[in-house]
């Protein structure tokens, strides 16, 4: 009997290797087996324990007022007049014609990609970053070219390394501002470079804003925080992404939006271009655009529970490092992850799986983010006090095992 031979019909940009990895199968089967695990990779702070008020999101849906069908394909006026006064308060007027609500960054991305690029065209984007970004560009047949962030008691951009980067087929530069995972933010000297790098090759500037609102330390609230890459003047073509997931800590809701910016020849067509591929989906549903108004005025509650576990939790881990010499964290000026830097024995991956098995705490091998080289870890500082600091104590313990350090 022959055997099965596989479809011809699966398209070459979903080959990916979805096999289970070794980090992957130490936490299931530690799970299965009923063991605990003191878990340094929180994303969803739905499950972090901060208190939501349930009544008020729930009853922002506009069940009634959706069942009148009057779609938009920027997005309901009101929803977006609610994203400009967003960026009002920041200190950026963003008009809400400019505006265009998606059901979150990862769509906005899919639309920027069309938008701008043919198949086999190229996107550079900073790295270390979030590993996302690989399956989106990878659906639009897109290439994503790393041009790196270096370190030197705090994360810098290397334009000379980003210039090089450019060839004939890149069409824009991406970045996270904050970084994710360094949580670094993109100053204004540095985007000056950008933007005069895109002047010069005819580039777009696509910037991911979704840890905007978590300064720490002397970036902070009140203190010297990140400005919006919607504040100031925009020579060249620039889109702007952000959503409810952060902002609101409401990542089921699913609403996201692009603001765009730039001079009027360029910025009149990317509108009008932007406004045909939102309207050939019209993704965002109804009740979410009537509430996100609400929602985002509410804001503040939530964003301040998270901001105090970011600066326990960064204190808590400062006073864990004190305590021994093998782990050190690296700078973070925003966000909701730390970068460690640890002693280079063993491969990421490897760290990272007996860490689980020998310990119960899971942590990001520092290759998930594209970290070059061994020797880091990424963890969570949105992981509740205790089980961040007991997570702590194992890894230094963990480390002072290997080294036999007292």
């Amino acid at each position: 009997m022959k055997s099965m031979q596989p479809p011809r019909t699966f398209s070459a940009r979903t080959a990916w290797d979805i096999s289970e990895t070794e980090l992957a199968r130490a936490i299931n089967e530690r799970q299965a087996n009923g063991l605990p695990l003191l878990d340094l990779t929180a994303s969803n702070p739905t499950r972090c324990g901060f208190k939501y008020d349930e009544e008020a999101i729930l009853s922002a849906l506009g069940w009634r007022e959706s069942l009148a069908y009057d779609p938009d394909p920027r997005g309901m006026l009101r929803a977006r007049e609610a994203v400009s006064r967003y960026y009002s308060d920041l200190g950026a007027a963003v008009e809400p014609e400019h505006l265009f609500l998606t059901t979150g960054t990862s769509e906005g991305y899919s639309f920027l990609f069309r938008l701008l690029c043919d198949p086999g065209d190229e996107i550079l984007i900073a790295q270390p970053s979030y590993p996302l970004f690989d399956f989106l560009a990878q659906l639009e047949s897109v290439r994503l070219i790393p041009y790196p962030l270096f370190y030197d008691h705090g994360w810098r951009l290397d334009a000379k390394s980003l210039r090089r980067e450019i060839g004939p087929k890149t069409r824009a530069i991406a970045l996270v501002h904050p970084n994710n995972p360094t949580g670094h933010f993109t100053k204004d000297s540095e985007r000056a470079e950008l933007e005069a790098l895109c002047v010069d090759h005819g580039l777009a500037l696509i910037v991911d804003e979704v840890f905007l609102d978590y300064g720490l330390g002397d970036f902070g609230r009140g203190g010297r925080a990140g400005r919006s890459f919607a504040q100031g003047t925009h020579p060249v073509l620039t889109f702007v992404l952000s959503g409810l997931s952060k902002i609101a800590s409401l990542p089921q809701m699913k609403a996201a939006w692009i603001a765009c910016f730039g001079p009027g020849p360029l910025l009149s067509p990317a509108l009008d271009r932007l406004e045909v591929i939102a309207d050939t989906f019209l993704s965002m549903n109804a009740p979410i655009q009537c509430a996100l108004p609400q929602w985002m005025a509410a804001r503040a509650g939530s964003q301040a529970q998270i901001c105090g576990r970011l600066e326990e939790n960064l204190r808590n881990l400062d006073a864990v490092l004190a305590a021994q010499t093998l782990v050190s964290r690296l700078e973070v000026e925003a966000g909701w992850y730390a970068v460690l830097r640890v002693p280079a024995l063993l491969p990421g991956e490897e760290f990272a799986v007996r860490l689980v098995r020998e310990h119960g705490v899971s942590v990001h091998p520092g290759y998930f983010f594209g970290f070059a080289g061994d020797g880091w870890l990424v963890v969570s500082l949105l992981t509740s006090e205790t089980v961040f600091r007991m997570g702590l104590e194992h890894i230094a313990r963990f480390f002072r095992g290997l080294t036999r350090e007292p």
